[in-house]
Parts: structure tokens; C-alpha cells; sequence
């Protein structure tokens, strides 16, 4: 750490590649919040707190990127100890969550959330009990949904026992997790600035980032389960 050059290390799939410290965290950094995406989640969210006073909404807001940010640090602790207790490679991981990321990538970039993240059926229950939107379903699955469980695992799981990797994977939790925050908490006002075009725009562009990372967890996945029989 400290020098210039770039170094041997795992990439976003675990695939050693030369690549600079920075490189990676911003790779982390920007995969994290585009499966996140709390600009999709922004319309979501003033709609279903429509009607609540400022102190209501506060507390909603707070509340759901408190799971956002704790169920993502959690999964990112525990991710390489589940590849262990039930027997899986992360070559396999990487192919299915490479999957499950480009399904969802997909759906943003056709301007849909996704059946992975929020159904009809949970939005109507969300307006019929607003005291427990924060967690269900902003914080899950809105915000923190398997494509964002799956993306922190593995990151966590290809950074080996390099520090600067693991320290990776909760510096793009903590930075996603803030801009949440301020992304929902003026979310009138950036709503009333770009309009739902706008954020449908901006939620496209995240998705075709997303599909990108989608793509490689996949490729390297298959060229880390070795040479085919």
C-alpha cells in the first residue's frame, strides 16, 4: 500500500488482475450504490410518505437506511463464512449473482424496478401500514434487496485476507448508505429539479453500469471454475 504501481489482486469477481487501489474502490463503490439505487427508490419513497409530517418522515428516512446500511454490513461480514457452511464456491456465487444483477439491471434499464425489489402487492400493503414502511419494503427490498446482498458477498468474498479489499467492500456500504440518506431526505427537491424523466434517465444509466458488473461477476465465475471437461 502506498506505491504507484498497481498490484496482483481479486477483482470484482475474484479474478487476479492488475488493477490500482483506487481502481477497485471505485469499482466497489459505484457497483454498490447502482444496485442500491436510491434515485429509482426516490419516487417510491415520497409516495408512500405522502401525507406524513416532517417529523414522520424523518423517522421512516432514518429507519430505512439504518437496514439498508446494517443488513448490507452484516451480509458483507458473515458472506464468506456462508460460503463455507454450506459447501458453495464463489466462482458459483459470482455466476448467480451475476444473474440475478443482470435481471435487475435489465428491468432498470427498460424504467421498471423489478420483481426482485417491490410488487404491486407490496406497495399496496406498504400504504396500508406506513408505520412499517421503513423496514418493509424500503430498507427490504427496496434499497437493500438480494441484488445488493449478493454484490456485497461477493466483493467480501473475492478480497481474500488483503485488508485494503475487505476495507473496500464497507467504505462502498458507508458511502451508498449516506448518499441514501440525502438522496431520500431532499428527494422533493430533487424530484421538483429533474423531474420523474430525469430520474428515470439517471436510473437507466445506473442500469447499464449495473449490467456491465452483471456480465463480468459472470465471466469470471466461469473462468475461475477452471478449464471445462
Amino acid at each position: 500500500m502506498g506505491s504507484d504501481a498497481p498490484r496482483s489482486r481479486g477483482t470484482v469477481g475474484g479474478r487476479l488482475e492488475e488493477m490500482s487501489e483506487l481502481a477497485f474502490y471505485a469499482a466497489v463503490i459505484v457497483s454498490i450504490f447502482a444496485i442500491v439505487d436510491p434515485i429509482g427508490t426516490l419516487p417510491f419513497f415520497v409516495s408512500l410518505t405522502d401525507g406524513f409530517s416532517e417529523e414522520d418522515r424523518h423517522v421512516v428516512l432514518n429507519r430505512a437506511v439504518m437496514v439498508l446500511g446494517g443488513l448490507l454490513t452484516i451480509f458483507a461480514l458473515i458472506g464468506r463464512f456462508l460460503f463455507a457452511a454450506f459447501g458453495f464456491t464463489l466462482a458459483a456465487f459470482e455466476i448467480a449473482g451475476g444473474i440475478l444483477l443482470f435481471v435487475v439491471a435489465y428491468d432498470m434499464l427498460q424504467g421498471e424496478l423489478g420483481r426482485t425489489r417491490l410488487s404491486p402487492q407490496d406497495r399496496e400493503e406498504a400504504i396500508a401500514r406506513r408505520d412499517e414502511i421503513s423496514v418493509m419494503p424500503l430498507g427490504i427490498p427496496l434499497l437493500a434487496g438480494p441484488g445488493a446482498i449478493s454484490t456485497v458477498m461477493i466483493y467480501e468474498g473475492s478480497a481474500g485476507s488483503d485488508p485494503v479489499l475487505i476495507l473496500a467492500t464497507f467504505v462502498g456500504i458507508a458511502l451508498t448508505t449516506v448518499a441514501a440518506f440525502l438522496i431520500l431526505r431532499y428527494g422533493q427537491r430533487i424530484l421538483r429539479a429533474l423531474g420523474r424523466v430525469g430520474v428515470m434517465a439517471m436510473t437507466r444509466v445506473l442500469g447499464l453500469l449495473l449490467a456491465a458488473v452483471a456480465v463480468q461477476f459472470v465471466i469470471n465465475g466461469i473462468f475461475a471454475l477452471g478449464p471445462l471437461p
